[in-house]
């Protein structure tokens, strides 16, 4: 895929650290030839090493918070400012659940974690588009990505109330994406990923197991954040311009599975 993204320029945000997703993705749009800007929340860059990851791909680090409008409107402007222009990706890869990582079952959430949790992982995805299109930010013929899960069609108890948030995020894709793709030819998707071993990820109970469940039961397997940043390479490039609002799962198989044979091997055998 040797330059797809070539004069290509966006904004990746969420990447923490060389086991995130969004790390993977700018990594592989540096190889294919794209620029953009690497942002994350402040605490959340305490936490991490996007300096390093800047420095590798020859990008800019701007902080930002994405639940903060004011925020929001600063980095586009400073984006923009940097890059020499308009922009033809996003990356929103950012997710968090204080009930999911406090331990609180979905039938007795506490409601200001609830909120917050919604806004880091979906209402941020809808300001963000918002912010963009108030300062015309991106190109015709654009690409916004969001990262979703299977969990939002269906029920994952321990996914608790990220399930519901996921949810969310692929409605704001399909409700914006009316609006983008009638203004500016841009085409807003959200991917859902295979369980993927990232910092977020590995906070819900039984991840673990239930990545080797998803092994078992895919097809093809898991997808890796390798795979999945080269699927994002062809969701930034040209040769994808009439996807737009569709939920695109990314996950071997998974989602069209009712039970597979290594799965019944599994039950079988721990039943003998």
């Amino acid at each position: 895929m040797s330059g797809l993204l070539n004069g290509k320029k966006g904004v990746i945000f969420g990447a923490l650290d060389p086991n995130s997703i969004a790390w993977k993705v700018a990594e592989k749009v540096h190889e294919q030839g794209g620029s953009f800007v690497l942002t994350n929340a402040p605490i959340a860059m305490r936490m991490g090493a996007l300096n390093e990851l800047a420095e590798k791909t020859s990008s800019v680090v701007i902080p930002a918070d994405a639940t903060s409008e004011e925020d929001l409107d600063s980095l586009f402007t400073k984006s923009m400012e940097e890059l020499g222009g308009g922009l033809d990706f996003v990356l929103h890869s950012i997710g968090m659940s204080v009930n999911v990582r406090k331990g609180k079952p979905y039938t007795g959430l506490n409601y200001d974690w609830l909120a917050k949790g919604w806004d880091v992982s979906a209402a941020s995805f809808h300001k963000v588009l918002q912010t963009a299109w108030k300062h015309d930010a991106l190109n015709e013929w654009g690409s916004v990505l969001a990262l979703s899960y299977v969990a939002a069609q269906r029920s994952f108890p321990d996914y608790s109330d990220m399930a519901d948030n996921k949810a969310y995020l692929e409605s704001i894709a399909r409700s914006f994406g009316y609006h983008y793709g009638k203004r500016k030819n841009v085409r807003i998707n959200t991917i859902s990923q295979s369980p993927t071993r990232t910092t977020a990820g590995s906070g819900v109970k039984g991840f673990d197991g239930f990545i080797d469940y998803a092994e078992r039961m895919s097809p093809l397997g898991n997808a890796t954040a390798d795979d999945c940043a080269d699927y994002c390479v062809s969701l930034f490039s040209d040769l994808t311009r009439k996807v737009t609002m569709q939920n695109l799962f990314h996950d071997g198989g998974f989602s069209s599975m009712g039970i597979s044979d290594a799965v019944m091997d599994m039950i079988e055998g721990a039943s003998s």
